[in-house]
């Protein structure tokens, strides 16, 4: 009741404040609002975060996901700045008497016109915006950023930020600020992506000539978003070139893609079609009789987006993306993992300062297992979770200081956790696990309010709740033992849609920034996040046959409490540096942990081998970017320190994570030594993982037994992690001999991934000798150390657009 009570309180208290700034006390004289879309004027995209500043007030407001802005001033006349990173400033004079549609297209900086200026400073965004411990990064940047085999990677990408990390090459997905892979949710256009790597993560799932932007979110976390503790990865697809059709794409040494994009229904909408394959299975099959009766190795992904607008006020999106991994030893044997998502979003203007956005979509993955050579002696495995969601969202820009955001998500997911049998001389045996069920609904309101030119802050609730529902048994269990194999209680059975456990959490949000002067600011956020369903996984790294699971009456909902400060400055009268350091420190409950041997596939006793705890993540990030001349680029240092506390682990003491990291050192650099010429490069510096080595060891009869006589878990750590990545990029010829600039452009990149060959350790096992011991000697013992790639690769890549 006492919780009841105080979300009442806090909601009356926003109510009372939201109708204080629309009383007519705080309106006494006539507003009128100028709202639009602002584009870019080449290909017609929307320009997500795109300013609109009023130079006789000192203020503006920014363009949300849609390119939308609304602004409401008094009557009078204004000079109004449309700026956007890597485009020419825009300025319009106004004479507002009345409500108005603009819209306005801005010029990529490139193109030179002379009826608009180009702005002199920078965007300052990272000291003037309310938030802090975000990251965003453009298509532009990141095809100058040295990856793997040439090819452009969106993962790799965020990877190279402050407070991103990973635990190895080959390792699926990223960690953020001492979080695990399972507890970042990945969003393509609003849908969950499960799996955001190809090719056991050596690539990502996005293709990138279909991203616009790409968003990161580790902490001040908005309170529009929820569903995971550590971040939030929000990346947007290209609406599509509504001016014209577009064809783009790459040639590769190991994959090849290409992307159709243009105008549709009358230039009333545009679409994007982008495809990638790989292809190391067809070069290589006339070579080897490996890659015969049935065998496979490659993936592929297609991306789809159209859009269509029936007037000023209401547009609808439909976007669709489908991806998979085929490794097959032959047409029987083998895994192949996938994602599948289809969204559907309508924007719809009420009037001129009400935005809204309704959504729904629909996420699937899946992965599959097989083995054996004929029918009568195989064994086939395939698990799933699939997600439907529905989204209201509004938007209401109340005054040039005030924009209010609020809405509600409702979640329904399915999970299939094993879908298997089992054939023996004939004999059929089936090992399926039953199917779960869960409902998870929320509510958030949010405010952005700036109190004065130098004082501004973001703060919001959410309310989340999550059903774990019927039908399916329920099981209760006994802890006899910290740290062991639980003991079942009670089985029994529930009913379809019958709520077998509900839980709910309130999820407040908040950020301030004090900014003391143009180029210098001070920022503080808090935000606590839930979260429902959980990555079952205890190996070394994310793998694609990890499993999916809901909060039950069992496995507790974790949620995690984050405080970070920030100090953000620019140097430079061009604003030509960016400096940053942020210190954070995180607190988490309900982390999942697992018992000494844990069996976690096909086991329908999961449960059982579950361990709960408390964790904690702390850390400072620094940040130091140059923004102009001819050599760019940034170095981002983290140290961070993140550990749990399981009781009946580690002797019930604190040890760290696997993913803990105490020192991640990255420097990227490019320099542009002409309009034809880029070179660039990239080195990573990681402190080695914790992993858990034996203590002591007893023979019997001939075979050694590693032994943890400590009980400690995460002991040792393995070597540190470094590497050094180059890439040279040639730009084809922008004109003709005559002088006329050509039609399509294109440009060829030279890589070398690994420069100086070196072997990073992955992880370290154990291993006896073959050799019969010989009486009264020691038993021969290795230790092998496993590195997924140990020598320098050299790539090669052409790139197009016509």
């Amino acid at each position: 009741m006492k919780n009841h009570s105080f979300i009442r309180a806090i909601l009356l208290l926003h109510v009372f404040f939201i109708s204080f700034l629309l009383s007519p006390h705080a309106h006494a004289e006539e507003n009128f609002s100028i709202s639009g879309y602002i584009k870019d004027k080449a290909t017609g995209e929307m320009l997500i975060g795109s300013t609109v500043y009023v130079q006789e007030l000192s203020a503006g407001t920014q363009a949300n996901v849609y390119g939308f802005y609304s602004l409401t001033l008094p009557a009078g006349n204004y000079t109004l700045e449309y700026r956007y990173v890597g485009y020419v400033t825009q300025f319009v004079e106004i004479n507002l008497g009345q409500n108005e549609d603009r819209n306005v297209e801005l010029v990529s900086d490139d193109v030179k016109l002379e009826e608009v200026v180009v702005l002199a400073t920078p965007e300052d965004k990272n000291v003037t915006s309310d938030e802090m411990s975000t990251a965003e990064l453009d298509i532009k940047t990141i095809k100058k950023i040295p990856a793997f085999l040439g090819e452009v990677d969106v993962i790799k990408s965020i990877q190279l930020l402050p407070g991103v990390s990973t635990v190895g090459e080959g390792a699926s997905g990223f960690n953020v600020r001492g979080g695990s892979v399972g507890q970042n949710l990945v969003l393509l256009d609003e849908a969950p992506i499960y799996n955001s790597s190809h090719l056991l993560g050596f690539f990502s799932v996005f293709n990138p000539d279909a991203v616009k932007d790409v968003k990161l979110y580790k902490g001040g976390v908005p309170a529009r978003y929820g569903g995971r503790i550590a971040s939030i990865l929000d990346i947007r697809m290209k609406d599509g070139n509504s001016k014209k059709l577009d064809v783009q794409g790459g040639i590769g040494t190991i994959f090849s893609r290409i992307a159709i994009e243009g105008p549709t229904f009358k230039d009333k909408g545009s679409f994007i079609l982008a495809g990638r394959r790989s292809y190391i299975d067809v070069l290589a099959k006339p070579f080897t009789d490996v890659l015969s009766d049935g065998a496979a190795l490659n993936f592929y992904d297609l991306t789809f987006k159209t859009n269509y607008k029936f007037n000023q006020k209401n547009t609808v999106f439909l976007s669709a993306y489908l991806g998979r991994d085929k490794f097959l030893f032959d047409k029987n044997q083998g895994f192949s993992w996938g994602n599948k998502t289809a969204t559907i979003r309508w924007n719809h203007l009420f009037g001129s300062r009400l935005f809204s956005n309704f959504t729904t979509f629909f996420s699937d993955y899946d992965y599959s297992l097989a083995f054996g050579e004929t029918d009568l002696d195989k064994f086939e495995w395939n698990s799933r979770i699939r997600t439907m969601n529905f989204k209201p969202e509004f938007t209401y820009f109340i005054n040039s200081a005030n924009e209010l955001t609020f809405g509600g998500d409702v979640i329904y997911y399915k999970f299939n956790p094993a879908n298997a049998t089992g054939v023996s001389n004939g004999d059929i045996a089936d090992v399926s696990l039953e199917k779960r069920h869960g409902l998870e609904t929320a509510f958030f309101v949010g405010n952005s309010t700036k109190f004065s030119d130098l004082i501004s802050a973001q703060y919001g609730l959410r309310l989340s709740n999550f059903q774990y529902i019927g039908p399916g048994n329920v099981y209760e269990w006994e802890t006899i033992e910290p740290g062991k194999r639980k003991e079942l209680v009670s089985e029994t059975t529930s009913g379809k849609n019958e709520s077998i456990a509900s839980y709910t959490n309130l999820e407040p949000r908040a950020s301030l920034k004090i900014q003391t002067g143009t180029q210098t600011s001070f920022k503080l956020s808090y935000n606590r996040m839930s979260q429902y369903i959980h990555l079952i996984s205890n190996t070394t790294a994310s793998n694609p046959l990890d499993v999916w699971r809901p909060s039950t009456n069992n496995i507790m909902p974790q949620t995690g409490d984050q405080y970070a400060f920030g100090v953000f400055k620019n140097f430079g009268a061009a604003n030509d540096y960016e400096f940053s350091v942020e210190a954070y420190y995180r607190e988490t409950q309900n982390q999942i942990e697992y018992i000494d041997g844990a069996d976690i596939l096909i086991n329908e006793y999961l449960e059982a081998d579950l361990l709960s705890g408390d964790g904690r993540a702390m850390g400072l990030e620094f940040y130091l970017k140059k923004n102009t001349g001819k050599l760019n680029g940034w170095i981002s240092y983290t140290l961070g320190k993140t550990e749990l506390l399981v009781d009946g682990i580690n002797n019930s003491e604190w040890y760290p994570t696997r993913f803990d990291q105490r020192h991640n050192l990255k420097v990227i650099g490019y320099y542009e030594l002409n309009p034809r010429w880029t070179f660039s490069a990239n080195f990573t510096y990681l402190s080695g993982t914790p992993t858990t080595f034996p203590t002591d060891r007893f023979t019997q009869q001939d075979y050694l037994i590693p032994y943890n006589y400590l009980n400690s878990r995460n002991n040792v750590r393995i070597p540190n992690f470094h590497r050094l990545d180059i890439s040279a990029t040639l730009n084809g010829k922008k004109y003709k001999k005559n002088g006329d600039r050509r039609k399509n452009e294109d440009y060829w990149v030279f890589g070398l991934y690994n420069v100086y060959g070196r072997k990073n350790p992955f992880s370290t096992y154990f291993s006896q000798g073959t050799d019969r011991p010989v009486m009264g000697q020691p038993i021969e013992t290795f230790a092998t150390q496993v590195s997924i790639v140990g020598t320098i690769i050299p790539a090669i890549s052409y790139n197009f657009k016509f």
